[in-house]
């Protein structure tokens, strides 16, 4: 069984109802129907890349079986996190004194987009339960995800280039990202 969760900054949703995107994202050929009437959860294995605030840029980076040794040193060194977080200063105290809704989903209607863990549902779905996570930097530390924060995400534009997988999410609110169109690696 697959733990799915959706994250919101609203504490009080009863029923998920299939919305477009709030903002259109250049989409893979053939995916473009990613940005119709949906409903959104991420497995558990992946859901650090939500345990912050919703419009809190980040980058989130974690090897993969076709990482080399050397990109595992320069970016991982000796440290044994499973995933890195970067974000902005400028974000920090949001995260820090932020809270996150996690709404945990039913599987039935979910089929997974084998892409860094996102599912999509068509259909209504009613939540199981919903928990708040108001120590975001505790709950990634717990999920073995090291926070590095840097003055700014734009010049880490270079870890798709990696061997390593990258998600970004809302580089839009990025200064001087410009269009992040898909900013996810290959899974």
């Amino acid at each position: 069984m697959t733990r799915l969760f959706h994250f919101s900054d609203d504490p009080d949703i009863k029923l998920f109802t299939p919305q477009p995107v709030r903002i259109a994202a250049e989409r893979r050929p053939g995916q473009e129907w990613l940005n119709g009437p949906l409903v959104w959860a991420i497995d558990e294995r992946h859901e650090p890349l939500y345990l912050f605030p919703r419009e809190c840029p980040r980058i989130l980076i974690w090897p993969t079986e076709r990482t080399t040794a050397e990109d595992r040193e320069r970016w991982f060194g000796d440290g044994g996190a499973r995933m890195i977080a970067f974000v902005e200063e400028r974000s920090l105290r949001e995260l820090t004194s932020g809270a996150a809704f996690r709404y945990e989903m039913p599987e039935a209607s979910f089929e997974s987009l084998n892409d860094a863990g996102m599912w999509v549902s068509r259909e209504t779905v009613t939540p199981q339960s919903v928990e708040t996570l108001t120590d975001l930097p505790g709950e990634l530390m717990a999920r073995d995800v090291e926070l590095r924060v840097f003055e700014s995400l734009v010049p880490l534009k270079a870890l798709w280039q990696t061997t390593l997988h990258a998600s970004g999410i809302r580089l839009r609110n990025v200064p001087g990202w410009g269009n992040p169109g898909w900013p996810h690696s290959l899974p």
